[in-house]
């Protein structure tokens, strides 16, 4: 059975932390200008949705206009750390094995297998692109980091066969707020670990390795009904893999789970217009801490309308500018190409992102396919 390890605090914080309700806290609030919370009301979504302004419903395309999915290889071929793509924000992390040892320490990043991201596999977001393997065709799995409880980020069914799967051999970390419902599933307590912005742990494996996770800030929120919005903490996370041979740096990967990155009031608002509302100083603050990174998981899609969903889902030129704040070295789009929300389904075409990630990227002058790039479902990424 894996140790987990809590390190001193990266940065800092008063008794009373901002974006703590209460103390003990009660809720969580995101405590910067660049957050406006009067743009993501219940009524603005209601508003939203039912518009007559809202563009024409464009379908999800052909298959042979959609990402690509290939079937995983699993077969270890390389020992240098690397990343999986399960789809949305789903991936398969794998630190560098070394020293004669079998495999690298596993963590998956907010897996969800299911059909739907939804309280019911009945009605809700279905998925467009399968996932490129079963579940039970996965490699063992060391740890599982979860951003958020959003349906699209926490899912019970892939949860629980892990849980099952692995039984004593497998850790969840989540931020505040979260561990109950794990243990409410029957995983024990000692198997989850819940932290607040800038708790860092050491998970380490024994035969395997030792890894550093830090819960950092970002811009987001929780609910998994209308009654518990902010009731548990969202957060990214920073991982740092920990070599056996400690003189060496090991690889770094920052995971931005769902985050917005300014709000901004209108849509289509030029870029040096938008770039006038305040933008989320917790990205520089993960960079000047943390960074710089190797390789970066940033969010790049489910962000139309503009003046709706930018307090917390970034546009790619958003992303552009966390992959400068956090000096990320290589950053890779997701959060698109899998299933579409409720509200983005009415505004945005599932081909735009990719499109708009490539051209957001390049204008920039991030070179494309080595400083910023995409992957296919399925495909594995291996940071050299």
């Amino acid at each position: 059975m894996s140790t987990v390890t809590f390190l001193p605090k990266q940065v800092s914080k008063d008794e009373k932390p901002a974006h703590h309700v209460g103390n003990p806290p009660t809720s969580f609030i995101n405590p910067w200008p660049s957050f406006d919370a009067s743009q993501v009301t219940g009524l603005k979504l209601l508003k939203t949705k039912l518009s007559r302004d809202r563009p024409a419903f464009i379908p999800v395309p052909e298959r042979s206009e959609l990402v690509p999915i290939r079937k995983p290889d699993w077969s270890g071929a390389s020992s240098a750390f690397k990343l999986t793509w399960i789809g949305h924000a789903s991936f398969l992390v794998e630190s560098s094995k070394a020293g004669g040892r079998e495999r690298g320490v596993r963590i998956l990043f907010d897996p969800v297998f299911s059909e739907r991201t939804s309280p019911t596999q009945f009605f809700g977001p279905k998925r467009y692109s399968p996932t490129p393997c079963a579940m039970d065709e996965l490699p063992d799995v060391d740890a599982v980091v979860i951003s958020h409880n959003h349906y699209d980020h926490l899912d019970l069914a892939t949860i629980t066969y892990l849980s099952q799967r692995r039984k004593r051999n497998i850790h969840f970390f989540a931020p505040l707020g979260n561990a109950s419902w794990f243990i409410s599933l029957g995983i024990p307590s000692d198997q989850v670990t819940e932290l607040d912005w800038w708790d860092a742990t050491v998970l380490d494996v024994p035969s395997i390795g030792k890894i550093q996770l830090t819960c950092t800030p970002n811009q987001h929120g929780s609910g998994r009904s209308i009654l518990d919005h902010g009731s548990t903490l969202w957060s990214s996370w920073a991982l740092r893999e920990i070599p056996i041979d400690e003189t060496k740096a090991g690889r770094k990967l920052f995971f931005a789970g769902d985050t917005g990155y300014r709000s901004v009031p209108s849509n289509g608002l030029a870029a040096a217009e938008e770039a006038k509302f305040p933008s989320c100083p917790a990205f520089k603050e993960v960079g000047e801490q943390l960074g710089p990174f190797d390789v970066a998981l940033l969010p790049i899609g489910l962000c139309e309308p503009r003046h709706f969903m930018s307090p917390v889902h970034c546009n790619p030129w958003d992303s552009v500018e966390i992959h400068k704040d956090i000096k990320s070295k290589v950053s890779i789009g997701m959060h698109w190409g899998t299933v579409r929300g409720g509200l983005s389904q009415d505004y945005e075409d599932v081909r735009d992102p990719p499109r708009w990630w490539k051209q957001a990227s390049e204008t920039a002058g991030l070179k494309w396919g080595q400083e910023a790039r995409l992957l296919d479902v399925g495909e594995t990424f291996v940071v050299e």
